[in-house]
């Protein structure tokens, strides 16, 4: 049976959100879902591969962050055979999605999140499988296998592809921007909030690591062939996280000049880093990286003001 993976480029941001597209013989899955607005991107993506929406097995979602999730009903109601692949906590938001629709609408407006995600229906739990750690799923003659992973969300899994040597990881395995690849490898964490946890971050580098496969398919962006390197990039920024985190709670700073103060480090770091490299950054590519720097320092604040209010652990060293 063939076995093939085509990777989609689904933002209005070139180079910043894939969606895979996954086909065993006449069999097809979708890894990752993106938003509604993506829907086109995906459905022309299977008729340029001669495939249909109804030979559509599987949509699957690493985790249920609206840029990896918010696509998945309108894609299932496209594909009227597919079945939704996900995570216990993910299936949950997605089956029933008004929290995160209320949650993001509160931060974005009615209009804005529009703009953004589109329309978030809820998902029928028929069409739901929903995977423990090391559950799997076939697709024609493979199998592929799933692989819970916190650290970046407790929500998220990974999914291991044996057949094509490689490993979907969602947001495990940080983001590797192409805009910003030209001196070698650059690779980034990514510590959204709200539950960035270092120790268990390392712990999912290693999962991914110990698969042993060739390659790593990341959601942002596209296939890499030197995981081990990636990995090692992603590891210190983790730490560097950590120890941001660990600072910011010693203090009685309140929670926004935290925040910025953290977002100032994040971007000096990645300044220093990234000239090191012999990559000087254009004013373009700090506007790419301008969301990922403020999410990042939103997640690391939030887990700082919950470690020092005593609700959440104090990151080890």
């Amino acid at each position: 049976m063939k076995h093939a993976r085509h990777t989609l480029d689904c933002d209005a941001l070139p180079g910043f959100t894939a969606v895979y597209l996954r086909t065993a013989g006449d069999e097809c899955a979708f890894i990752e879902a993106h938003t509604a607005h993506a829907l086109p991107t995906l459905l022309a993506a299977l008729e340029a591969q001669r495939k249909t929406p109804e030979q559509v097995r599987w949509v699957i979602v690493t985790h249920a962050h609206l840029d990896h999730a918010a696509g998945a009903s309108a894609l299932l109601a496209a594909c009227p055979n597919a079945t939704l692949v996900a995570h216990p906590r993910a299936a949950r938001h997605l089956m029933d999605p008004s929290r995160l629709v209320a949650s993001a609408t509160q931060v974005y407006g009615p209009e804005r999140f529009e703009k953004l995600y589109g329309t978030i229906a809820p998902i029928a739990s028929e069409r739901v499988l929903i995977l423990e750690d090391g559950g799997s799923f076939e697709l024609g003659d493979a199998t592929l296998r799933v692989h819970h992973t916190q650290g970046h969300a407790k929500h998220h899994f990974i999914i291991h592809d044996p057949a094509l040597a490689t490993v979907y990881t969602g947001d495990t395995f940080g983001l590797c921007y192409p805009a910003l690849q030209r001196a070698g490898r650059f690779a980034l964490a990514t510590t959204s909030p709200t539950d960035f946890d270092a120790r268990e971050a390392r712990k999912s580098l290693d999962q991914v690591l110990a698969l042993k496969e060739p390659s790593a398919c990341l959601t942002h962006f596209g296939a890499v062939e030197d995981p081990e390197e990636v990995g090692r990039q992603v590891r210190a920024w983790i730490d560097r996280s950590e120890a941001w985190v660990n600072a910011a709670a010693a203090t009685d700073e309140p929670l926004e000049p935290m925040t910025r103060r953290i977002a100032d480090a994040l971007r000096k770091a990645i300044d220093v880093d990234t000239r090191g490299r012999g990559l000087v950054l254009t004013p373009d590519e700090w506007s790419l990286l301008a969301l990922d720097i403020d999410l990042n320092a939103q997640g690391l604040a939030f887990v700082a003001e919950k470690q020092r209010s005593g609700s959440a652990p104090v990151q080890p060293h």
